[in-house]
């Protein structure tokens, strides 16, 4: 056992006499005044010697200071509410539809479409109030090609192919014709079963559309 303290002692030993001398540097207070024959001073680190007169002085060393750098403060989080962002740029209403209003060939009496042209039908020629074209231009076979085929019992009862004037609405028109639709779908809505509701409710939403362009 005591042949390995001494092992261990030994290889401490470096670490140990590096430790005191340095320890040593740290604690070195002490200065010499020397005073010569010819009264001569000088300060020295070493005792002087014999011919001169020594004083000694003992200062009191410190440990050099390391400053603390720290870091700078983070900026404080604040606390307002993040900016909302700017609302969207509110899009126009899209105008409103373009409708027609026809009359219908066979009795007069008008009614709104949105298409300006309706395909044609056969009438009974009684039904008329005179004859719109010849019977030769009527069924002509180049007048057929693209309308409706009549059948030898339309021919035979005097059936005619006539179609419904239309003209466009304008703007203002329109618009009122949106309303008194709405006003009549309404009407509607509020004396319908609840079963048949869904037809007119989806008509109102489609009429309330429109008249935003109004």
């Amino acid at each position: 056992m005591a042949g390995i303290a001494r092992l261990i002692l030994r290889a401490a030993l470096p670490a140990i006499v590096a430790l005191g001398l340095t320890a040593q540097a740290a604690a070195a207070t002490s200065v010499y005044r020397c005073t010569d024959a010819r009264g001569q001073t000088s300060y020295q680190d070493a005792p002087c010697t014999r011919a001169q007169r020594q004083q000694q002085i003992t200062l009191q060393d410190h440990a050099p200071v390391i400053a603390n750098v720290a870091s700078a403060p983070a900026p404080p989080a604040s606390t307002e509410a993040p900016a909302a962002p700017p609302p969207l740029p509110r899009m126009p209403p899209a105008p409103p539809p373009t409708m027609y209003s026809c009359v219908r060939a066979t009795d007069g009496k008008p009614y709104l479409s949105a298409n300006g042209n309706p395909p044609p039908y056969f009438a009974p020629l009684g039904m008329l109030d005179l004859l719109p074209t010849s019977l030769s231009h009527t069924y002509g076979a180049a007048n057929l090609a693209s309308k409706p085929q009549p059948t030898g019992g339309m021919v035979g009862s005097n059936y005619v192919q006539v179609q419904d004037p239309c003209r466009e609405l304008s703007r203002q028109e329109t618009c009122q014709a949106l309303r008194d639709a709405y006003e009549e779908n309404a009407h509607k809505l509020q004396r319908a079963f609840k079963s048949d509701q869904p037809p007119l409710e989806q008509r109102d939403a489609e009429l309330r559309a429109q008249l935003a362009g109004c």
